[in-house]
């Protein structure tokens, strides 16, 4: 479970109080006044759950793991992570074989917990109190149950009896930004914060030995996580510090969804991934980004900082290539895969804590997943 000092909050931008620019906006709405209202991403904290060096995982589990596998070690070594957060530590228990329904009895167990620090965090840090949010949105692709952690999580943080509840589920790695864009809509609709939660357990779901390259590669890279967003509505008159929510983008291709799958099994969930990722997200990126911030006006080279997830190094070489990012642009995300590994859909909210923007600056975030599907936000630090 998680401990006190796992609960992480966002290394603050410049958050100078001026008044929100209101751009064309996807999320942006008015009221009955005509008042334009912006919903700004006011509030980040993540919480995680005790680290472990990624090569004493390797050296103290994996390796018997995976001792019929020649290139396991390679994987492991060159996966650009240095360290993990399993919730369930493998070097204490291995679950590989335990049924699909104890291990989401165990999630809610675990869940709790970390979501519970997060959201707690990350409203201190919007400035708000449990009473204020309308919405609390849960994305989760590792475990269900019902009662869900929404509903347990809003009992055990007294939240209002009528706050609004929303379940985003198995959409993988990208969840957070549409999770984004519902809750932004909300906030701009209903001029009410709202709360995103991704809560990822990843390590419920180790698989049984085999020689997959897929499963070696999946148990190299991915972590857990819980990471909350709180979103307010901000007026002219009214403004709030943060990151106003700009726009959102995005493109899936049917085609190649086979290359990416998370099937449910009686062993917990296995990743089915192909070495084409890659190459086909090199294919989505660059009119996705280009549409996305042409809608604007703008270009790449008007955007300070990207929050790209970090599905794996190969996955941020392509994206650094294809839109022509200096070394510096990328860097927040790679310290996030070095500290945290894979987190799943909470990665990219984890990877914009690490950004020092200031105000003004657009920021680009970059999700992918099943799909194979890519989604962009584009954000304006306020």
């Amino acid at each position: 479970m998680v401990s006190p000092d796992a609960v992480s909050a966002p290394r603050a931008p410049n958050r100078t109080a001026t008044a929100p620019t209101t751009l064309p906006s996807a999320a942006g709405r008015t009221d009955a006044a005509g008042a334009a209202v912006t919903p700004v991403l006011a509030g980040l904290a993540a919480a995680f759950p005790p680290a472990v060096a990624q090569s004493t995982l390797w050296a103290d589990f994996f390796a018997e793991h995976y001792r019929d596998v020649r290139s396991a070690g390679r994987i492991f070594a060159h996966a650009g992570v240095r360290q993990r957060h399993p919730a369930v530590n493998p070097l204490v228990e291995d679950v590989s074989t335990m049924g699909t329904g104890d291990r989401m009895r165990r999630y809610l167990t675990e869940a709790l917990p970390l979501g519970r620090a997060a959201v707690t965090a990350a409203l201190a840090d919007a400035g708000l109190s449990v009473r204020d949010p309308g919405l609390l949105a849960v994305a989760s692709c590792t475990g269900y149950v019902t009662p869900g952690v929404d509903i347990r999580l809003a009992a055990e943080l007294g939240l209002p009896n009528d706050v609004q509840r929303l379940l985003i589920g198995h959409m993988g790695c990208y969840a957070a930004l549409p999770g984004l864009a519902a809750v932004a809509d909300f906030v701009a609709v209903h001029r009410r914060p709202a709360v995103l939660l991704c809560v990822e357990l990843t390590s419920l779901h180790l698989q049984p030995a085999s020689r997959d390259l897929s499963q070696v590669v999946a148990h190299a890279l991915f972590s857990d996580a819980a990471v909350a967003a709180v979103l307010r509505p901000a007026e002219a008159t009214r403004p709030v510090p943060g990151l106003a929510v700009v726009d959102v983008a995005a493109t899936t291709d049917v085609a190649t969804a086979d290359q990416m799958t998370w099937d449910v099994t009686d062993h917990g969930f296995r990743m089915g991934l192909s070495a084409r990722v890659p190459d086909t997200l090199a294919g989505q990126l660059p009119d996705t980004v280009a549409t996305l911030l042409r809608r604007h006006g703008l270009t790449v080279a008007d955007v300070a900082h990207w929050a790209v997830h970090p599905g794996g190094p190969r996955i941020l070489d392509v994206v650094q290539e294809r839109l022509g990012l200096a070394d510096a642009a990328l860097e927040p995300s790679r310290a996030t895969l070095r500290q945290h590994g894979n987190c799943s859909s909470g990665t990219v909210l984890a990877v914009l804590q690490e950004l020092p923007v200031r105000p003004g600056e657009r920021t680009v975030a970059l999700a992918f997943g099943p799909g194979l599907t890519l989604y962009a936000v584009l954000l304006r630090a306020v």
